[in-house]
């Protein structure tokens, strides 16, 4: 045993290990500065998440070559961990190592397969990086990246030499059969002098750059190798449409009250994990339909200027008597106002991001600032949130009018103290107000009526659930919507809620709870899907070819995605578009961009676009703002497509003689 190697290898242990610590310190330190986030509950979910997101690595295997890329480095080098500590041991006594597992043949297998592996997901990383170049990438700190490529080479470069040498000094203790690639290697040995200084030179350079690699990560972008798993973990388990609410404690101090994100010291804590988790892949800018349109809105750079910010401004924050003295405001410095402006709040980047980043939360939180400290919002958006509080609804139209697309149709409108309804339609202000969009409250309401349904709607009771508020930042005004509803509908206890828009019902099934408010809804389409499989409506179908687009609060946010194919199965052939079901694009409404101004290429015409391509004459949705958006893309892009709300297709299909009557 060599005493001066031991206490080298401790000099540099405690070298690295000092500088790792000193990082990973301040780190925790702005995680402790972060405000509460509630995300200790639903274990066994945050579980299963960890063992199919980050161990599984799901989420990147959704794009093979790159996914395959990634999990043959992450996979390898959870297998390959034992080896440093063999590395070690052998730096001090080269005759030993690790007790039982440095003797097994199949481990010394195991550390040639996946060193192999990690070379050859090296070398795609590479050609990817350096030959195809994607678009994602731009903006990202490649350097460091390719750095952190160099370090993981040698690493297990070194490892194979090392395990070479030793196999031709016979140091091995597993059969060198069991190592065919290190075996291989050690034929370039002559198992001689030059042999034995080339076997310590080796394990010494795999150790120091394991060492530097410790030491040099968590000052890196790569600092996502030790946060990603947490981040994982503490990830959403509720259902994904749900924002946290803000709680307006009047009895609390002022000072603790948080309106949203103005800057670093307003951050939850998860928040700040989120950004220090990033992988900068870019496969979130890549899904986004803003970015894909010619916005400033990308949610890679978004995240990272916001971690920047808070290494910027960490030291100020944790020396600060008084936590967010004398910060920069996140808007601008961090985020520009158009970038918090141009997010429709799809959740295509929450559903694409492989370490669980919640992109969504971050833009509305940045909202909620702006709106309700700031008063600081698109010009275009305040008639929306005027005529919300002054009429109930977004359009501003009388409330008395909510009930008048059903005139003539004999549709019940419940009164205070009228028995429930077996199924209480919720119409939604879209359906109540909208020429275009009110079809799908008739048709919906017809098709109730044809299979018995005993249904009713509230009329004038109804008020706008709140969703445009709240996803413009208002949470005030949102919460006062949803105190509102919520005693109307506790009040009426009827069995089953029906809503027709998207929307609506993510509010209602997922937001309302929060506030009282716990509900059976269905949305329309899959509350129809049940009625014709059940032989209550008998559609009959056509030759008109069909292409469905999902809506993202339908599909993306609440998985809702056979009940609607049914129904387009049932009343024409159908035909699928390349972005679909939970990878759908979304129609550009969202996030309140029904009463904004969009910037760049209009999203609804990129999605008409894309349904023309498929050469179907109707396009179907099952949503009233889907309906509205691309009813005007059609319109404007001059594309010869009918768009239609699955429920008007439905209608019309049990209308329509069957073959041969």
């Amino acid at each position: 045993m060599s005493s001066a190697a031991l206490a080298a290898l401790l000099l540099i242990v405690a070298l690295c290990g000092g500088i790792f610590a000193r990082r990973a310190r301040l780190l925790l330190d702005l995680v402790r500065q972060g405000k509460p986030a509630p995300r200790f509950d639903d274990v066994p979910a945050r579980i299963r998440n960890e063992a199919v997101i980050a161990l599984g690595q799901r989420k990147l295997l959704q794009r093979l070559v790159p996914g395959l890329m990634h999990a043959f480095i992450f996979w390898g080098f959870l297998a390959l961990l034992p080896t440093i500590a063999m590395a070690m041991i052998a730096i001090v006594d080269r005759g030993a190592s690790l007790p039982w597992l440095g003797q097994q043949g199949w481990f010394a297998l195991l550390v040639d397969v996946f060193s192999v592996l990690v070379l050859t997901g090296v070398a795609i990383i590479l050609w990817i990086r350096k030959v195809q170049r994607p678009a994602r990438f731009q903006g990202s700190h490649l350097g460091e990246a390719d750095a952190i490529l160099a370090m993981i080479t040698g690493i297990v470069t070194t490892l194979l030499a090392w395990h070479a040498s030793r196999i031709a000094l016979s140091l091995n203790e597993w059969p060198a059969a069991w190592s065919p690639v290190s075996h291989a290697l050690s034929t370039r040995f002559d198992g001689g002098a030059g042999t034995q200084i080339a076997e310590r030179a080796l394990v010494w350079a795999h150790v120091l750059i394991i060492f530097a690699f410790l030491a040099y990560v968590p000052y890196s972008k790569h600092l996502h190798i030790f946060t990603a798993v947490i981040n994982v973990f503490f990830g959403r388990t509720r259902a994904r449409g749900r924002l946290e609410p803000l709680r307006f404690d009047e009895e609390g101090p002022e000072e603790e009250m948080r309106l949203g994100s103005g800057s670093v010291a307003d951050m939850t804590w998860k928040q700040i994990v989120d950004t220090y988790s990033c992988t900068e892949c870019g496969r979130c800018q890549d899904v986004c339909p803003a970015h894909a349109t010619g916005k400033a809105l990308s949610p890679k750079l978004l995240i990272m200027g916001l971690r920047d910010q808070l290494f910027a401004e960490g030291p100020r924050l944790l020396a600060a008597a008084k936590p967010g003295a004398d910060l920069s405001p996140l808007v601008p410095n961090a985020v520009r106002d158009d970038v918090v402006w141009d997010c429709v709040t799809c959740g295509a980047c929450v559903h694409e991001c492989p370490v669980s980043i919640e992109h969504i939360d971050h833009i509305v939180d940045l909202r909620r600032h702006l709106v309700m400290v700031e008063s600081r919002f698109p010009a275009e958006a305040e008639p929306m949130l005027r005529d919300l509080e002054r009429s109930s609804n977004p359009s501003g139209k009388a409330q008395s009018d909510r009930a008048a697309w059903a005139d003539g149709l004999g549709v019940r409108v419940l009164e205070p103290g009228d028995p429930p309804p077996e199924v209480l339609y919720w119409v939604g202000c879209a359906a109540a107000f909208d020429e275009i969009a009110r079809q799908t409250a008739v048709s919906t309401a017809k098709l109730l009526q044809a299979a018995g349904v005993d249904f009713a709607i509230l009329g004038p009771r109804e008020s706008c659930t709140g969703d445009p508020a709240r996803r413009m930042g208002n949470e005030y005004v949102f919460q006062s919507f949803a105190e509102q509803n919520v005693e109307t509908l506790n009040e009426v206890k009827a069995p089953t809620i029906l809503a027709s828009c998207p929307h609506c019902f993510n509010t209602l099934a997922n937001e309302y709870p929060d506030f009282g408010g716990h509900y059976h809804v269905k949305h329309h389409s899959e509350f129809l899907a049940e009625l014709v499989r059940d032989g209550r409506i008998a559609p009959t179908a056509s030759d008109t070819q069909i292409t469905y687009h999902d809506s993202c609060y339908l599909a993306r946010h609440n998985d809702v995605l056979d009940a609607p194919r049914e129904l387009v199965a049932a009343v024409g052939e159908p035909v699928e578009m390349p972005r679909s079901g939970k990878r759908t694009f979304c129609c550009g409404a969202g996030g309140a961009h029904m009463w904004m101004e969009e910037r760049g290429s209009p999203i609804n015409e990129e999605r008409v676009r894309e349904a023309a391509e498929t050469g179907a004459q109707t396009l179907a949705v099952a949503c009233p703002f889907c309906t509205v958006m691309l009813d005007d893309g059609v319109r404007t892009s001059g594309r010869a497509l009918r768009v239609a709300d699955v429920a008007t297709l439905l209608a019309e299909s049990i209308e329509r003689p069957a073959e041969g009557d």
